[in-house]
């Protein structure tokens, strides 16, 4: 399996107060994690998708992307929340968990297409979100993830 999605990419018992804090939380990391140098840029196309329409899917899950020449390679990061927070989605109930898209701006059509079509299978899948719900092992998030991925 791939380790695509790495451990220190899952961020479990957050207590961000908003969408947005969870958005400027993630570009922060991205940051410390070396997938970008520059954070501003990162929350600004965050925050750029997010006004074209909801990346809330359903059950409490969101998949917000950001798409820019300030990330330097493709990434997911994943963060789960103490608590749901208001954020537009298709079944308009609040979410609690994100998994966050990061893909460089040269790779829109690919990676980000393949990514979003394989992080939106796994969000059809109860088995995949009840293993998410039900723990706060990093690893055992970061692995669901990667093995979602990696299918034909």
């Amino acid at each position: 399996m791939s380790d695509f999605v790495k451990e220190d990419n899952v961020f479990v018992n957050q207590d961000a107060e908003s969408r947005e804090a969870v958005l400027r939380f993630i570009a922060d990391r991205a940051a410390e994690l070396g997938i970008t140098d520059d954070a501003d840029a990162v929350y600004e196309a965050f925050l750029a998708r997010e006004d074209m329409g909801e990346t809330g899917m359903t059950d409490g899950f969101a998949v917000p992307h950001a798409k820019t020449d300030a990330i330097k390679r493709a990434a997911v990061i994943v963060v789960k929340n103490n608590r749901a927070l208001e954020w537009p989605s298709f079944d308009d109930k609040p979410v609690d968990v994100a998994i966050s898209l990061l893909v460089p701006d040269g790779e829109a059509g690919t990676t980000h297409i393949k990514l979003l079509s394989k992080t939106a299978v796994l969000l059809m899948r109860e088995e995949f979100k009840n293993l998410v719900r039900s723990t706060d092992d990093r690893k055992a998030i970061a692995d669901a993830i990667n093995a979602g991925i990696e299918e034909d």
